[in-house]
Formats: C-alpha cells, sequence, structure tokens
C-alpha cells in the first residue's frame, strides 16, 4: 500500500493506506484538541484566526497562526521534497522517509512530554501540524491526489458530489467508480471518526494525555512492517516460482 503508485494502484490500495492514516490523523487532532485547545490536523480555522488578528491590526497576536499554518507548509514541502529527491532510486520505497520522519515527530513529542513540563504549548501545535503537513503530502503524492486523510471538509464535498451524480446515471455512465470513490470517503471518514474515539478515550479515560501520540505511531510503524513484509514475501514467491518454471 506505500509501493504501488499510478495505474497500479487499485482501490484496496487506497482503502489500506486510507484507513491507517485517517485513524491516526483523527488520535492526534483530538489529542491535540484535547491537551491545548488547537486543531492539529488542518489550518482552515487557524488561517481565519490570523485573518481576523491582522484585519484588526493585531498582527503580533496572530503571528501564532502564521507559524501554525508555516509549519503544515512545510510538513508538505519537506515531505515532497523528500519524495522527488529519491524518487529515482528503485531500490528504495520513498515514501517510507516522509512516514519515519512522522513517527518520529510523534514519539518526540510524547517522549519529552514525560520527561519535562512544557512551558510552550504553541511548540508542540507547530509539531504536530508539521507532522500532518507531511502525512498529507505524501498520500496525496502516492494516491494521485484520490486519497486525504487529514481533514474532512473536501471529503464531505466530494462525497455529496459523488451520491448526487448517482441519480443521474444517463449523464454519469461510470457509476462502478463513482461507488469506489464514495466507499473511499466513507471509509476514510468513518476511520478518522474511529481514531478520534480512541484517541479521546486514551486521553481522558486511560489518562495517557499525549503518550496517545505513541499509540499512532506503534500503528503507522507496524503498517510499514507489515507492509515491507508483504512486499518481500510476494518477491520471495515470485522468485520461487521463476525457478519453478526454469
Amino acid at each position: 500500500m506505500f509501493r504501488h503508485q499510478g495505474k497500479s494502484r487499485t482501490l484496496k490500495h487506497n482503502l489500506r493506506i486510507a484507513t491507517i492514516l485517517s485513524f491516526v490523523a483523527g488520535i492526534v487532532n483530538v489529542t491535540g484538541f484535547l491537551a491545548f485547545g488547537q486543531l492539529t490536523t488542518n489550518v482552515t480555522g487557524h488561517f481565519a484566526l490570523f485573518i481576523s488578528d491582522v484585519a484588526n491590526f493585531e498582527i503580533w497576536k496572530g503571528t501564532i497562526y502564521f507559524l501554525y499554518i508555516f509549519s503544515f507548509l512545510f510538513g508538505s514541502f519537506l515531505s515532497s521534497f523528500l519524495i522527488e529527491t529519491y524518487r529515482e532510486n528503485k531500490k528504495l520505497n520513498v515514501f517510507v522517509l516522509p512516514t519515519l520522519i512522522e513517527c518520529f515527530v510523534l514519539m518526540s513529542v510524547a517522549i519529552i512530554s514525560d520527561m519535562t513540563e512544557w512551558t510552550n504549548a504553541n511548540l508542540i501545535v507547530c509539531a504536530l501540524l508539521f507532522a500532518m503537513g507531511l502525512q498529507n503530502s505524501f498520500v496525496t503524492k502516492i494516491s494521485n491526489a484520490v486519497v486525504r486523510t487529514t481533514h474532512l471538509t473536501g471529503l464531505f464535498t466530494d462525497l455529496g458530489i459523488e451520491l448526487s451524480q448517482l441519480f443521474f446515471p444517463k449523464s454519469y455512465h461510470h457509476k462502478e467508480k463513482i461507488k469506489s470513490n464514495i466507499k473511499l470517503r466513507i471509509f476514510i471518514i468513518c476511520f478518522f471518526f474511529m481514531g478520534g474515539i480512541i484517541g479521546g478515550f486514551l486521553y481522558s479515560r486511560i489518562n495517557m494525555k499525549l503518550n496517545t501520540l505513541i499509540f499512532g505511531t506503534l500503528i503507522l510503524l507496524s503498517s510499514l512492517f507489515f507492509d515491507d513484509f508483504r512486499y518481500k514475501l510476494i518477491l520471495a514467491r515470485r522468485k520461487y516460482q521463476q525457478k519453478r518454471a526454469a
């Protein structure tokens, strides 16, 4: 699911990566909100607050929202930059790099929160937005912009459009493709919701606080390990079949 790209990518590949990453995004979003009262998976609200402060000539106050936006942007830039830089390396799965950086950021926030009391919550919010920028960028590139996992506004818009198209079969003949897209959107929304529910339970009921992010990190690392193991297993099976055929 982390390797296939372009025409070789199927609905099954997109569903796998969408469910995992949207689940993790749901965890990060609710953890950031419960800890700091800030949304940490998108910048739409932060942009509105930034504009509000600038309009009221409170530019210095709005700087923090600009930093939130920039953190997400930089995460997206870095993810795409790494993918393009190492794209020609056929032996390297380039999408692993931004995923590992995301894991490092989430794990670091959790571990450091255990070691010391944070005095600057804004720094953590920037770190989480940076991680989500990384994630949204590489999943957008790997799926050719079919999968988005860190915010739901566009998803609900697309879902509404595609649901309406089902009522006009004469104008939209590719009914199966529309149904596949609807299924993908619903999976992303549901797993984002589930990630938020479980993240909230771990944060509040189990009292894991920012250690909730470790749970999200373990899910990402497990998915990378599973994907790599499955890929090597497929290669080994192909080599075995080729030897038998020879």
